[in-house]
């Protein structure tokens, strides 16, 4: 496994009084994860706690897992390991969403976003909806998921461009989220990690209002993680801080 500095930072905004994003951040598991909440009043936040707990859970419970076990879903032979992990988390998560929803009906129509990165044998990240991965090599920063969004979908199909994609009203409708329905399509990639590489795992609260440009700049900065996360907090709420920040970062191969 390869040596790990990170850090993150959460913060609700100006806007918004309650933070439903959630994170989890275990360099002794390799595990880095951002969740972002949606639903009415304080279902949000308990979809996105319950989902990062439940997946943090699973790839501690499983940190010593083999193929041969006996796995929670049917064991995908095109993933790695950690691919079946990761994606077996996602699911049991979904499932744990489900539960709460029938044991308490105030929070029914709760949903999650999440984007998460495992350092283990292999690096693998997956995700559900709309919150990002970024890789930040040699000075450029690269976006390393696909948002499960509508206007993703647009750009993707080439009938709306990226900075439309930006503005449109419909800019925060998700297609795909942990939800508690049907076991969710998990996009599951492995990546490849060098040395001085920068990860962020991040809620859209930061990559919906801060351009790429300023993103890359930040992401950069000769700091530590810390300051790099509490810098990327800042420049979302000055530009106008509309929803909840989350930002989780990695520095690869520190001395």
């Amino acid at each position: 496994m390869p040596k790990i500095a990170s850090a993150v930072a959460s913060h609700p905004g100006l806007r918004r009084a309650d933070n439903e994003d959630a994170y989890c951040v275990r360099e002794d598991v390799g595990l880095y994860l951002v969740a972002d909440g949606m639903g009415g009043h304080t279902a949000g936040e308990v979809a996105s706690r319950l989902a990062a707990e439940t997946i943090e859970r699973f790839i501690d419970d499983t940190r010593d897992a083999d193929a041969n076990q006996t796995w929670p879903f049917p064991y995908d032979t095109a993933l790695s390991l950690d691919g079946n992990r990761l994606k077996a988390a996602f699911r049991l998560a979904n499932r744990r969403l489900a539960k709460a929803m029938q044991e308490n009906g105030d929070l029914r129509g709760m949903a999650t976003t999440v984007a998460a990165l495992l350092v283990s044998q292999e690096p693998v990240i997956a995700h559900v909806g709309d919150s990002r991965i970024y890789r930040w090599r040699d000075g450029h920063l690269e976006q390393i998921t696909q948002d499960h969004s509508w206007v993703s979908e647009q750009v993707r199909a080439g009938v709306m461009s990226v900075d439309d994609a930006r503005r449109h009203p419909w800019r925060n409708v998700v297609t795909r989220a942990l939800s508690g329905g049907e076991d969710p399509e998990v996009e599951v990639t492995p990546i490849d990690l060098q040395q001085g590489d920068r990860l962020l795992v991040c809620s859209d609260g930061l990559s919906g209002v801060v351009s790429p440009d300023r993103l890359e700049a930040i992401a950069g900065e000769a700091k530590a993680p810390q300051a790099i996360c509490e810098d990327l907090v800042a420049a979302a709420n000055e530009a106008g801080g509309p929803d909840n920040i989350t930002v989780a970062l990695l520095q690869v191969d520190v001395a």
